[in-house]
């Protein structure tokens, strides 16, 4: 379509414009979850550092531990109060899971297979050697490197940091993300409108993104449509040192549409606007000075699904994601019979119907239009249709991106 840039172009471009990750700063684990790792996370240590046992039972020299044979008990070996002696020929250590082998065991006559007499322990089924025994650094080893520079630290990575020895990290600096609502016709959640208002929900939906993708939301407020209001809500986004400002409405070329015109008023390099997509069309990018700058259309479903796929992006790569631009699309079944598509990349609202053993089917709702929360709400996902695409039939291949995990 004339003057419109595709989505993959769009995309390409804001991270390109991207000035580099944020600074490291060094926090406690505790501290650090959902944060980005600016470097890699290297084991301090071995794990396990000894030869374990798997199960509770005998640590025993498999060759002595036939079936029939009788064991000499010598001692216990636990976690944390391990058996600092030596086994030798015909002995036995009582054992318990996660405890060292002692030396000269080699395998584990699991509890279910003996019978104990006293100190005298009886073996009913021959040992096999090294069964039951985890080796010295069968997780990791010193050295390793477990964890790479621009992971995300959840819960898994935080505890993988944690055996390997780290009791801080360094993690790139949260992006400032100032959000700017724009327009005469809102007022904050809890207010009440007057007739001609609504309700601002972008900027929350907004703040869960930043919050969800790493970032530090900053709330500007909302800025009516006059130059000396848009001003000082920009004045305000360079007062918090904001990475990236985030407009949300305004960006148009109404005769109420003034955010460009301020931004451009305030030195705004203009890299795009408008965007060969639905919804979302009117989206702007640029920067002023170092702060990047990205205007969201002022729709609802508009704004989130473009803050979606291109705000969220950015701030992952303002994190050093090397992954920030990786498409989160996966494969589907259409759900209903679909028109051919126009010139723009629709990002239709959809229900799933999914089962184990078979590819999600998406239902696109039957209505799609940009000022629709309670449609969004009700969509478990986005169905993704190229620019041109040609008629399609229910059972048809497609793309979604799901929402359960985006939208947070």
């Amino acid at each position: 379509m004339s003057g419109l840039i595709p989505v993959a172009e769009a995309l390409a471009r804001i991270l390109a414009s991207v000035p580099g990750a944020t600074a490291a700063e060094d926090v406690p684990l505790a501290s650090a979850a959902g944060r980005t790792l600016a470097v890699d996370v290297v084991a301090t240590r071995t794990q396990p550092p000894f030869p374990a046992s798997a199960m509770d039972g005998y640590a025993v020299r498999a060759a002595d531990a036939t079936e029939g044979t009788r064991l000499r008990l010598v001692g216990t070996s636990a976690a944390g109060h391990g058996f600092s002696g030596t086994i030798g020929p015909g002995e036995t250590v009582r054992i318990f899971t996660g405890a060292p082998v002692p030396e000269g065991a080699d395998g584990i006559l699991i509890q279910e297979n003996a019978r104990a007499e006293g100190p005298t322990i009886h073996a009913l089924e021959a040992v096999t050697p090294h069964r039951f025994v985890r080796r010295a650094g069968l997780d990791f080893s010193e050295g390793d490197v477990l964890l790479t520079e621009g992971d995300t630290l959840d819960a898994r990575r935080l505890a993988l940091a944690a055996a390997a020895g780290h009791g801080r990290v360094a993690v790139r600096r949260k992006p400032r993300v100032a959000i700017l609502a724009t327009g005469d016709e809102l007022v904050q959640p809890g207010e009440i409108p007057a007739w001609d208002q609504i309700v601002a929900s972008n900027a929350l939906a907004l703040a869960a993104l930043v919050n969800g993708a790493g970032g530090e939301p900053i709330d500007l407020g909302i800025a009516g449509d006059t130059l000396p209001a848009l001003e000082a809500a920009f004045a305000r986004a360079r007062s918090v040192e904001a990475d990236l400002l985030v407009t949300l409405g305004g960006a148009s070329v109404g005769d109420h549409d003034l955010v460009q015109t301020a931004l451009a008023a305030e030195g705004l390099e203009l890299g795009f606007w408008r965007v060969a997509l639905r919804p979302g069309k009117p989206l702007m990018h640029g920067h002023l000075g170092d702060m990047l700058v990205i205007g969201l259309p002022g729709n609802p479903v508009s704004s989130i699904v473009c803050g979606l796929l291109f705000v969220v992006p950015a701030i992952r790569a303002l994190l050093g994601d090397p992954r920030a631009g990786a498409d989160r699309s996966e494969p589907a079944t259409l759900g209903r019979d679909l028109d051919a598509n126009d010139g723009r990349q629709d990002y239709m609202r959809a229900v799933l119907d999914t089962a184990p053993d078979r590819l999600p089917v998406a239902h696109p709702e039957s209505r799609q239009d940009s000022s629709m929360l309670a449609v969004l709400g009700r969509a478990e996902a986005l169905l993704v249709r190229a620019p041109h695409a040609p008629a399609a039939r229910a059972g048809a291949p497609c793309r979604i991106i799901r929402l359960d995990r985006a939208l947070i």
